[in-house]
């Protein structure tokens, strides 16, 4: 738990680079909103966000609510209605697309990325048909929007905090992609190959968080999904 403890400190310098959640009001008509942890929300306030690298490519405005630190698991009532619960992100509108990203701070601070089968059920099941994942989901594409889920971002193939994680990355990334199956109005976008091995370039000093660079690149692969 120390160890986990200490990642998070490590954390706290690059998330203050983070951009806060978006408002939507009845006056805006965008089409895009972006949902999700610190992955979506890092770099913010600079604008260079992945929304910001998507708004540039489609010149389309993205409605970002992302949160960093949010999870899907996640019960305190009032910083969970501020977005620290990711389902309590998305808000009604003429979405065409919804983007999304989630489930690593459920299993780093939830179980350390150790015995975590259970937690990750809770997520979603093995066949992609159950959890809380496939619950949400299913809520947004009742509302109409496509759905576009964004797996996680590997490691740079160098000591990081999160390479232990690898292995429940993996399992997570295989039932999105399963859920993806069932439904064609879902999308998964796999992030493997992103980063070349041994640069460290596409992430952030704490070796979790993507750098600049690197949520541009994501932002470039959910365009390209978008547009295929």
């Amino acid at each position: 738990m120390m160890r986990h403890g200490l990642v998070w400190l490590i954390s706290i310098a690059i998330l203050a680079l983070a951009g806060c959640t978006e408002s939507v009001t009845r006056h805006d008509n965008p089409r895009i909103l972006l949902m999700g942890d610190s992955m979506m929300s890092v770099h913010g306030m600079t604008g260079a966000s992945v929304s910001h690298a998507v708004e540039k490519r489609l010149r389309e405005p993205v409605v970002d609510r992302s949160v960093a630190g949010a999870r899907f698991l996640y019960k305190l009532p009032i910083s969970g209605a501020a977005g620290m619960n990711i389902t309590k992100q998305y808000r009604a509108g003429n979405w065409d697309w919804v983007i999304l990203n989630g489930g690593g701070n459920d299993i780093l601070f939830g179980c350390g990325c150790g015995l975590c089968g259970h937690k990750i059920d809770r997520l979603i099941s093995e066949d992609g048909r159950k959890g809380v994942i496939p619950g949400f989901i299913s809520k947004l594409r009742q509302d109409g929007a496509q759905v576009l889920f964004v797996g996680y971002m590997r490691t740079p193939g160098v000591t990081s905090p999160i390479e232990h994680c690898v292995d429940e990355g993996r399992e997570m990334d295989a039932r999105l992609a399963r859920l993806a199956e069932l439904d064609r109005g879902v999308h998964f976008l796999s992030l493997e190959g992103l980063v070349p091995n041994g640069d460290r370039s596409f992430h952030a000093l704490d070796l979790i968080h993507p750098s600049a660079k690197g949520s541009d690149a994501i932002g470039a692969r959910i365009v390209t999904e978008i547009k295929r």
